[in-house]
């Protein structure tokens, strides 16, 4: 296997000229940019990734904290994030963290080690506390879908109350009193603000819910039907259902349907996040959108320009200030709601 000296030799170059050409150096002639790099070639060398690293104390690669890379959700924002990095000349590195404290963790930890000075964190177990340190000690750290207040200007959050007060809102100006809530059983911020977003918009309203009203599941179409068919068994006179997210509201419906009850005739039904699924289901789902996509981007964009700040030995400009951080769900009007007769 080739080495540098052997590059050298062949280039007729010493080694610290083919170091600059490699880490791209201003101070490289043109000359010694085509001579090693032909040279390169001819040997078939691959310079040392991690000692370029060490050089430049960063890497190509940009670091991605997720769920679970297999949910659709996660699939989408790193699509985005990819987009906005390919136009940096960067390249991802993905961990999943699965929701627990110990691997999200352990993959930030794997990030930092591996020179990344751009993150993108979607961490639902650490605390705050914890992410406060790792924000001090990566100064291109940006969390997507979580919001801390001591770090405010690095956080890309949504409004997850708001959406789920406008889901239960919807089915209430439809008509509907008696309301069911299917809950995710993930014990992280969504699901309490989810929650309360239910209940806020039925008390504005003169509405309560008893706590029969509320079933709990794991975030997915299983989750979903466990949850339905426990709501189902009580026998109580719900006339619609909000649910956490789409996956829930797909297990719902196909336990209504399975017990002989039509959406939206026998029974309305609102999800959450409008992903892929909602369009696909019969009938198609009323969601609530969650603009992952662009918030994704808009993350990356952040990390990018707080990572190039912290690198300038002069003060920058402010940061873009058309960066939104806290987004604002809206609406998806489909076929799965309908006016209570």
């Amino acid at each position: 296997m080739a080495t540098i000296k052997d590059v050298a030799k062949l280039a007729d170059v010493s080694v610290a000229t083919v170091s600059r050409v490699i880490n791209k150096s201003p101070k490289a002639s043109e000359a010694a940019i085509t001579a090693v790099t032909q040279a390169m070639q001819a040997l078939g060398y691959r310079p040392n990734a991690n000692a370029r690293a060490l050089v430049s104390q960063s890497t190509n690669t940009i670091g991605v904290l997720v769920g679970d890379v297999s949910d659709p959700f996660f699939g989408a924002m790193i699509k985005s994030i990819d987009n906005i990095a390919r136009q940096h000349g960067k390249h991802l590195l993905i961990g999943n963290g699965y929701h627990n404290a110990d691997s999200e963790r352990e993959v930030i930890e794997l990030l930092i080690n591996n020179r990344c000075d751009t993150l993108i964190i979607h961490s639902k177990s650490l605390s705050n506390a914890e992410l406060i340190a790792f924000a001090k000690e990566v100064p291109g750290m940006v969390l997507i879908n979580r919001f801390i207040a001591e770090i405010a200007d690095r956080c890309i959050a949504l409004d997850n109350h708001r959406g789920s007060y406008l889901a239960t809102e919807l089915l209430i100006k439809n008509g509907h009193q008696h309301i069911g809530y299917i809950c995710s059983n993930h014990d992280i911020e969504d699901t309490a603000q989810r929650k309360q977003g239910y209940l806020d918009a039925l008390h504005a309203h003169n509405l309560t819910a008893p706590q029969s009203y509320i079933e709990y599941g794991s975030p997915d179409e299983d989750g979903g039907e466990l949850a339905m068919t426990n709501l189902l068994a009580k026998a109580i006179p719900v006339t619609a259902i909000a649910a956490y997210n789409d996956y829930m509201a797909a297990g719902c419906l196909s336990v209504l349907e399975g017990n002989g009850l039509t959406v939206p005739n026998q029974m309305s039904l609102i999800g959450f996040d409008d992903g892929l699924i909602a369009k696909y289901l019969h009938p198609k789902l009323t969601t609530v959108r969650y603009p992952i996509q662009i918030m994704a981007e808009q993350a990356t964009q952040l990390a990018f320009q707080l990572a190039t700040a912290a690198k300038q030995p002069t003060p920058v400009e402010a940061l873009d200030s058309t960066i939104t951080h806290t987004f604002v769900p809206t609406l998806v009007k489909r076929l799965s709601v309908t006016e209570l007769h």
